[in-house]
């Protein structure tokens, strides 16, 4: 019988796969009835190779089905293997190509930032530009980077806001100097208790930024609100002190962790986007300072401020809520209080009678001295950049255009091309502008440009015998390496081997790729790539409850789990770590806080607990992505989670086996909200639909391993139920192939005997953010080669984006 199905694949698949994939049921969204061979098209040997892979698994043909021999499984995938790769051979002149794609937003800020040598840290401008469309969480795939009306008018305008703010005016603008002390007016709800306290006498500090009410977590100089009068490099110093850090009350009424000292930070504040109380859209810290108990101490900070803006302070590691402390302290501890005060429980008294009786914990800032701006030299280094000189002399404009045409194209540019640039030149003039205006209107031309808005990744031929092989030019391959691991322009180094064409030697790729890995640069890689695989660009979206979830808030959990798997990453790409260790490691990187969500008994220095560091996990529940919190928040809705979306998420996004889509005509699962029954009981019903089961008996599983698991990633072993204890969690379930688990931990020993699974999918998560372009059936054969010679290597994740450079795919258009 194996000869048969080898020479017959098509009557296999009428044997064992036409039944429940057929004209009659169409299961999990396939029909394969139609198949003809050899194989005509794409769809075809995607269906072939989605045989493949589910013959290759064990889950099909479902247990109860009629099951072929071992033998004659390995007859057929051989033979559906051969004629897939014959299709794929045939095919090949059709196969998948990058469509000219524009740079997408992060891009887009990245590259102004390096062309124009600009501090982008607070300031953005594409902040108006419209939302990138995704496809896989990807947002960089060129089909679906269109470009709208409304975008091209925001091109110009950020052109403009870019080109002056990097060139400004010629002139060295004067450093003045600022003293405040005193006259603090605080924000609206703490104003009539610091006014009849303390005067206004003092900048005060109280919580998180994070809070739900915003009433301390933002102090601002009420007399600098308008800001400095131009960019630059301020100097600001603060005579502070942490007050009543040691203090009587309940400390679980604060949330501080009383071992660490208080922490200062800066933030920048803009009164033309709304209150300088109140969090702000853009609103990067930029310094820190660790503050003292007893008498105050001058503390100097330098930060990088454009025009308005003013520095705001924080308090990192501050109170969880100071409305609610304020109220919580006035009313448990009445004694504490003069009679006459104590029937004042009101909201508005409370802050009063605490400030002036009580001990509230905070940052208290008795002056601030501010100097700037700030130049180490002059011309700015945007200035000397696009100038090439010290100063400005008109009859370089032609030459100052060009060379940066070359740099904002990224290649060469065309006479013709610095022709149209100049063009915008002289008209200007011609108008009445100043030649040095004029220029500036030269470069906010090639901004607009195409040329610079998009990736230009055309190919050349190269002969082969008989056949021609395209592949990109030096240029544009320098493009797409630096656009991969740096998400921004190739720097010098790198156009010079585009320029001498050394780049297509495969000895200096590899070391440029070496060379790209090691810089800071890279962090935008991993960044980018993982809120591309991962979605976790999406944490935030649908945030925790507050009152359930309060510690997610004010420990700044959504920023710390994020960087925790930032960290993993770039510890993996460093030390060239098993990709595997992306599904099971005994290792993982935390701060105190993040180690305390994960109950795990971690050791940090009180005044490095913010910090992270390497903890070695011996509990297995937390090692690899599945126990992380970032994965973990972004799978849930904030409030309950779902082993249908978890388990989707992990079938898309670690095994590469996308479930189809649901029918129409299938209603939403029903949660019971009183808790009377489990999610597995109302899954369980829900799978009895014939419609539903093909695909829940693949999406379920997975999803009750992480049930363990609440909505921001604490360990839980019962469902709440109100405040009180609902059931037992029960995480166990198995595979369509009757492979077993009982907990997360024997479910991760699992997914490792998956591993090539997992590489296949991240080697084309790779590529296609690499590339630009989704992963197309007639790819398979490159991405089997490169996930092959990982293995055989024994290669890490530093070696895999290796074979993705090399790889011919990411090599051609």
């Amino acid at each position: 019988m194996p000869a048969v199905w080898a020479a017959a694949p098509a009557e296999f698949i009428q044997s064992f796969c036409v039944r429940c994939h057929g004209p009659e049921k169409q299961k999990g969204d396939r029909r394969f009835d139609g198949l003809r061979f050899p194989l005509e098209d794409q769809h075809g040997v995607l269906d072939v190779q989605d045989i493949i892979d589910q013959l290759t698994l064990g889950d099909m043909p479902p247990k109860k089905a009629d099951q072929p021999s071992t033998e004659e499984k390995a007859a057929v995938i051989a033979a559906l293997t051969e004629a897939a790769s014959e299709a794929r051979a045939r095919l090949a002149s059709t196969g998948g190509q990058t469509v000219l794609r524009r740079l997408n937003r992060r891009e887009y800020r990245h590259t102004v930032s390096d062309l124009f040598a600009l501090d982008m840290t607070a300031f953005d401008p594409t902040s108006k530009f419209p939302r990138d469309q995704m496809v896989e969480h990807m947002d960089n795939v060129g089909d679906t980077l269109v470009t709208s009306g409304h975008l091209l008018d925001q091109y110009l305008d950020a052109a403009d806001l870019v080109v002056e703010k990097a060139l400004g005016t010629l002139e060295q603008p004067e450093e003045q100097s600022w003293h405040f002390e005193g006259n603090f007016v605080p924000g609206a709800e703490l104003k009539y208790a610091h006014k009849s306290v303390y005067q206004n006498r003092y900048l005060c500090v109280y919580e998180v930024p994070n809070t739900l009410n915003h009433e301390g977590g933002y102090s601002a100089i009420s007399d600098f609100k308008h800001g400095v009068p131009v960019d630059g490099t301020y100097e600001v110093r603060v005579l502070a002190h942490s007050v009543n850090r040691q203090h009587p009350y309940d400390p679980d009424i604060f949330k501080i962790d009383p071992d660490q000292r208080y922490r200062l930070g800066i933030v920048p504040g803009d009164l033309r986007v709304g209150t300088l109380h109140h969090p702000q859209p853009i609103e990067p810290q930029l310094a820190e300072v660790t503050v003292n108990d007893g008498e105050p101490q001058w503390h100097t900070m330098t930060v990088r401020l454009e025009q308005g803006q003013t520095p705001r302070f924080i308090f990192p590691n501050g109170m969880a809520n100071c409305r609610k402390a304020f109220g919580a302290i006035v009313r448990r501890y009445k004694e504490h209080w003069p009679e006459k005060e104590r029937k004042n429980t009101g909201i508005f008294q409370a802050r009063r009678i605490v400030l002036k009786h009580g001990k509230m914990p905070h940052i208290r800032i008795h002056e601030v001295k501010i100097r700037g701006p700030i130049h180490q030299t002059w011309p700015t280094e945007s200035q000397r950049l696009i100038l090439g000189a010290d100063t400005f002399h008109s009859v370089n404009t032609r030459a100052i255009l060009h060379r940066f045409a070359d740099r904002a194209y990224r290649r060469p540019a065309t006479a013709s091309e610095i022709d149209r640039l100049m063009a915008v030149v002289e008209t200007r003039l011609q108008q009445g502008n100043g030649p040095f205006d004029a220029l500036k209107d030269g470069l906010k031309a090639a901004l607009c440009s195409p040329a610079f808005l998009y990736l230009s990744e055309s190919g050349i031929e190269k002969k082969a015998g008989a056949e021609k092989a395209s592949s990109l030019s030096p240029h544009d391959l320098a493009s797409r390496l630096s656009y991969f691991l740096w998400a921004t322009t190739p720097d010098a180094a790198l156009r010079q081997r585009a320029d001498d064409g050394s780049l297509a030697k495969l000895n200096i790729l590899s070391a440029e790729v070496e060379r790209l890995l090691a810089s800071p640069r890279s962090e935008a890689f991993v960044s980018g790539f993982l809120d591309s695989w991962l979605n976790l660009r999406a944490l935030g979206d649908m945030p925790p409850d507050r009152s359930t979830f309060g510690d997610y808030y004010a420990k700044d959990l959504q920023n710390v789990m994020k960087r925790e798997t930032q960290h993993f990453m770039r510890h993996m790409i460093t030390e060239d770590r098993p990709i595997t260790e992306f599904l099971d490691a005994d290792y993982t990187f935390l701060n105190k806080p993040l180690a305390k969500h994960y109950q795990l008994p971690a050791t940090f220095a009180p005044d490095n607990a913010h910090r992270f560091q390497k903890v070695a996990l011996t509990d297995r529940r937390r090692g690899g992505l599945l126990g992380m919190g970032s994965v973990l928040t972004v799978t849930a809705n904030g409030i309950e989670t779902s082993p249908v979306t978890r388990g989707v998420w992990l079938l898309e996004n670690i095994l590469g086996t996308p479930p189809a889509p649901p029918p129409d005509d299938v209603p939403p699962i029903d949660p019971d909200v009183r808790g009377a029954k489990s999610i597995r009981d109302q899954l369980a019903k829900h799978r009895d639909s014939p419609a539903c089961y093909e695909c829940h008996r693949k999406i379920d599983p997975p999803g009750f391993a992480l049930e363990n698991f609440d909505p921001v990633g604490a360990w839980r072993t019962h469902y709440p139920m109100g405040k009180k204890r609902g059931p037992l969690i029960d995480a166990s379930s198995e595979f369509p192939n009757g492979d077993g688990f009982q907990d997360i931990a024997e479910f991760k020993s699992l997914l490792l005997k998956r591993q090539k699974l997992f590489a296949r999918m991240l080697t084309g998560r790779l590529l296609t953010y690499a590339t630009g372009r989704r992963m197309e059936a007639l790819d398979r054969p490159e991405i089997e080669r490169i996930v092959s010679t990982l293995s055989k290597n024994q290669g890490g994740l530093r070696r895999l984006i290796h074979l993705v450079v090399q790889s011919p795919i990411f090599r051609s258009p």
